[in-house]
């Protein structure tokens, strides 16, 4: 018996980025974690200081055409309507429970907000993250028919594994709920709930039956977006990435922060530009804006992953 062995299986096996074309941004990517990991090189980095963050929403999985944990939201509501029988002439629910999306998110300026606090507070963060991952494992995504956990982006994790593998340390920064991301991050990424940093919602300690536990509030404490990302990063990490990848205005900060330092640094913007094999969009986009991050990156020279240049797979094959 012969055995062969394919051209792709060979790449996968010393190729630590096979789903990226070759070309100026995987070199350059290739190119920095050579530089700061070996000891010779006059940009190294100690192991301790090897610190990378990403954005979640459109950096590492889809966020079109509606935010993830938005999307739990409205699961939620069909869950929870008949215990809320008001919620059949309420806005917005009543909008949500007859199909109508887009009169839901336009009923109020605090729509989302409204939606996402009744459906995701009240209860235990243990809970919380138990519906969380319930549902990520289980939903499907209303126009690609993938599961929801499956909307994550191939090469991206593949990024994760490459600067995990050179000892870096991985982080998740982002503008969705802690608890959320935490819920099922782990699986989806090989990141640990504490290496995430979201927003959160205000939360108090109660004790039954001689158990402590944490209890959601439906008042928003922290939104981490934006300036917040920065400042996210020093109180939860204290020490300032060397690497960054983001995909929208909401990341500038982040990015900016990473860049604007001594050292070697990588600041890096995914720009969604593939409409035939995920979505196109950015300045004039109402979810994951790009237009002033666009801009700065240009102007600073930052890396910008080109989606339908640069990704040959875009989501994984399972």
């Amino acid at each position: 018996m012969v055995f062969t062995v394919t051209t792709g299986f060979v790449k996968a096996q010393t190729d630590p980025l096979p789903s990226w074309n070759d070309g100026k941004v995987k070199h350059q990517i290739l190119s920095f974690v050579s530089s700061v990991t070996d000891p010779s090189s006059a940009d190294f980095v100690t192991e301790d200081n090897r610190i990378v963050t990403f954005d979640n929403d459109g950096t590492l999985w889809a966020e079109q055409p509606i935010y993830a944990q938005l999307l739990f939201a409205f699961s939620r509501v069909g869950e929870m309507a008949a215990n809320h029988p008001k919620w059949q002439t309420e806005q917005p629910f009543a909008s949500l429970l007859k199909g109508d999306v887009v009169g839901a998110l336009t009923s109020s300026p605090n729509a989302a907000e409204k939606i996402i606090l009744t459906t995701q507070t009240g209860m235990s963060n243990n809970e919380f993250k138990s519906l969380a991952r319930n549902w990520v494992l289980n939903s499907i995504h209303p126009e690609t028919g993938k599961k929801t956990i499956d909307m994550v982006y191939a090469p991206m994790i593949e990024l994760i594994t490459y600067f995990q593998n050179n000892n870096f340390k991985t982080y998740i920064v982002s503008g969705g709920d802690t608890q959320f991301i935490q819920a099922w991050a782990e699986l989806a990424y090989n990141i640990p709930p504490e290496q995430v940093i979201g927003s959160q919602v205000k939360q108090t300690l109660k004790i039954k039956d001689g158990q402590a536990q944490i209890i959601r509030q439906p008042e928003f404490k922290v939104m981490n977006n934006k300036t917040q990302k920065a400042i996210g990063i020093l109180n939860q990490i204290g020490k300032r990435p060397i690497a960054a990848f983001g995909n929208s205005d909401g990341d500038l900060q982040m990015l900016q922060y990473t860049a604007l330092a001594e050292g070697k640094r990588l600041s890096v913007i995914i720009h969604h530009t593939d409409e035939e094999r995920e979505w196109k969009y950015d300045r004039k986009s109402q979810i994951g804006t790009l237009d002033k991050a666009l801009d700065e990156a240009n102007n600073q020279g930052w890396l910008i992953i080109d989606m339908k240049r640069d990704w040959q797979t875009i989501f994984p094959e399972r």
